[in-house]
This record gives structure tokens, sequence and C-alpha cells, in this order.
């Protein structure tokens, strides 16, 4: 049996932006948020925190910067997967050595392995570093995903603690947990799946709502823990609207254009990455208005 990194939230944090490099000041206030709402941990260098347009030395400067900050009051997950497993370990001693409590490691992506070569790469990591690992299983993304069989024999591997799961598919976390049980640790990977992934033996979320409400989803994801489900029920359908807004466009798209519009002032996303459509734009700013967090 693993104990998990933690139960709760841990909030996919975005990255603030200058110009040219990541805004410090302005992430620091956004740790000290997460923290005075009550979240459990935070992921640093993740999808949202668009880690693929960071420099090495922006990924390493930013994950030294949130774990100082942090100073130990909430767990610091890194994000330091990649498609190259030589960058993945280099990136992950990094992260170790700067003081990382945990890893999170998204599967390979383009190169397309084999489930094979999917285990063989996570152990290669696991196998250097002494800090547990989350798996990240995200097919819309990286074009692969995990199988039961591949998540059964990752499970033996001491350092390899969970898996945030974000395939979308049910079916897919209930054969794993039978699968693996208490050996393999899961996580939400997508808000609106929180309720049922939980139901379901799910011990949190990692939370891209948490950004603009972490109080909300700390409130839904303890009241699962407790068994309260006819509570998390209620938050479910309070928050599925804003949940959805969130992911209108590719995220963190519109996670970051909300918390501009909310007066948080994160800057931009970096290309690839664009503003949003007018479209959407209206309609995310409509939803915002609805729950009130328009100044």
């Amino acid at each position: 049996m693993k104990q998990p990194i933690f139960t709760g939230v841990g909030t996919a944090i975005i990255t603030p932006f200058t110009s040219d490099f990541v805004n410090f000041e302005k992430l620091g206030e956004l740790i000290e948020q997460q923290i005075a709402a009550g979240v459990e941990a935070i992921v640093v260098c993740g999808t949202t925190g668009e880690a693929p347009t960071q420099t090495i030395p922006e990924h390493l400067a930013t994950v030294e910067y949130a774990i100082k900050r942090a100073a130990g009051r909430i767990k610091i997950i890194a994000g330091t997967g990649s498609n190259d497993t030589a960058h993945a370990i280099m990136m992950s001693q990094n992260a170790e050595k700067s003081g990382a409590d945990a890893l999170l490691m998204v599967t390979p992506y383009y190169n397309k392995t084999t489930q094979r070569g999917l285990v063989r790469h996570f152990e290669a990591v696991a196998d250097r570093v002494n800090i547990p690992i989350i798996l990240y299983n995200i097919p819309s993304r990286t074009g692969m995903g995990f199988t039961v069989d591949a998540y059964k024999e990752l499970s033996k591997h001491p350092n390899i603690n969970g898996v945030k799961e974000a395939s979308g598919d049910l079916e897919l976390v209930s054969r794993t947990r039978m699968a693996c049980g208490d050996d393999l640790n899961i996580w939400s990977g997508d808000d609106s799946a929180t309720l049922p992934m939980m139901s379901l033996g799910a011990k949190g979320i990692i939370s891209v709502l948490s950004n603009i409400l972490p109080g909300a989803m700390v409130e839904l994801s303890h009241a699962c823990l407790e068994g309260d489900f006819e509570r998390a029920r209620e938050l479910h359908y309070k928050y599925y609207p804003l949940m959805r807004a969130l992911f209108v466009e590719t995220n963190p798209i519109p996670v970051k254009a909300a918390m501009n519009m909310m007066g948080m002032g994160v800057g931009p996303t970096r290309m690839p990455l664009v503003e949003m459509t007018e479209a959407n734009e209206k309609m995310l700013r409509d939803t915002l208005a609805e729950y009130g967090l328009l100044g």
C-alpha cells in the first residue's frame, strides 16, 4: 500500500509571464492564494503551466521558486515529463535537488512508443530519483495512453506513487483500481470528472478550476473524501458550467483569460497558444459574471 502524495486538491497552477520571462512576483501571489484557500498541493510547470514553451533555465527557476515560496507549507509537485527519457531524468533529478515533494510525468508524446517502452521509460526515471512520481495519462494530447497491464507493472515500483487520469475513460479507472488497488493511487485529471472518479476511489483532483476557485474544489473533493456524495453532487452541478467554460478552447487559454478578466493580471499565453475567439471570450465572460467573479 502506498500513501498518496496528497488527498484533496492539487492545483495545476498557471505560469504568469512577462513579455520575456516568468513573472515571479505574480507567481508568488498565486501560490499564497492557493495556500490560504486550503489546497493540499500545487503542480508547477505542468500542461496548465505551459511547460512546453519554457526554456530549461525558466523551467528550473520556476520549480525552484515555487518550492522556496511554499516553504514546506504545501506539497510542490514538479512537472518533468518529456518524450526524451534522458531529458526527463535530468529534469527530474534537478527538481529533486531543488526540494520538490514529487514529480508529475506525462507519457512521452509524438514518439508514440509501445506499452513496453512506456514501462521502461518510467522505470528508468524512477530508478534514478528518490521522490515519488505521479504518472500522467492524457492521450488526447500525447497520442497514446496506458493499458491496465502497464499500470499494473509500474505500480510495482516503489517510487511510482500514482497517476493523474485524464483519459476520460471510467472503465479504465475501474479496471486499474481492481488490478492495482492501493499500490497505484489515482487522481482525477479533469475537474468535471472529480465526482465520478472519487466515487470509484480516486484520492482527489489535479485541478484547473482551482486556479480561480480553489475553495470550491477543496469543498467538493473533501465532501467526496468524507463520503458525502450528496453534497459533492450539489457542488458538481453548481460549478459544472464553469468547469466546461474553462475548456471551451485548449487549456490553459481559457483559464488564463478568466484570471485576467477577474483582474488577476497573469499575462498572456505563449505562442503557439493564442487569444480566445471573440465568441468564446464572450461566453467565458458571461459565465464568470453568472458566478459573480467579475469585478
